[in-house]
């Protein structure tokens, strides 16, 4: 049986998930743009796909395994297991505040306004606090909202903080700490992900 993995086309993942695969002695083609390759010695294909997909493809078992990220994970609500945190891309989701703004702690954010790529994360954690703000999606460069006055806040992911300073935006709650997980289906019956007890 040929085993599907599915990882990040192109992105911070993609390199250090080829990485993690490699460790368990899987060998793939050099600079191979396909959608799927295979394995040059074992019986393993490996998917390159949008990281949001990749959850959809291990829910509904159209492929064995993905490697993403948690955040990616919980943003899209899909019922899976997470087989082992790989302990690599490891980031937080924060909200944060322009200096200046007032909006210094969570009660500060009730009827604000809060940008984020990560809609049903953000809604959750608010839910959760019983904060009533409105989420402005956007794609791209969250940081900007509240530069462009569309936003009084943000909801996004860092690393070193920097784009947040870059835009005079001060963390005030870290909602997620996030990484790179090797994530299942509910489904899969497989004892071991090589070497891995699942």
């Amino acid at each position: 049986m040929n085993l599907k993995i599915a990882i990040q086309k192109k992105g911070r993942l993609a390199e250090p998930s080829k990485k993690y695969l490699a460790s368990f002695g899987l060998q793939f083609p050099v600079n191979n743009k396909q959608l799927a390759i295979k394995c040059l010695n074992q019986p393993v294909s490996l998917i390159n796909v949008r990281d949001n997909d990749i959850p959809k493809y291990v829910s509904e078992s159209a492929v064995d395994y993905g490697i993403v990220g948690l955040d990616v994970v919980n943003e899209s609500g899909r019922k899976i297991k997470v087989v082992r945190k790989l302990d690599f891309c490891k980031c937080q989701m924060v909200i944060a505040a322009p200096i200046g703004s007032g909006i210094k702690s969570v009660k500060d954010l009730q009827g604000k306004r809060i940008a984020t790529s990560y809609p049903n994360i953000l809604g959750k954690f608010l839910n959760l606090n019983q904060i009533k703000s409105k989420i402005v999606v956007v794609e791209g460069s969250v940081e900007l909202a509240p530069y462009l006055e569309a936003a009084d806040a943000v909801f996004d992911i860092t690393e070193t903080g920097r784009t947040l300073k870059e835009f005079d935006l001060v963390p005030i709650k870290t909602v997620l700490k996030s990484q790179a997980v090797l994530i299942t289906s509910l489904n899969n019956k497989q004892r071991k992900f090589f070497n891995l007890p699942i």
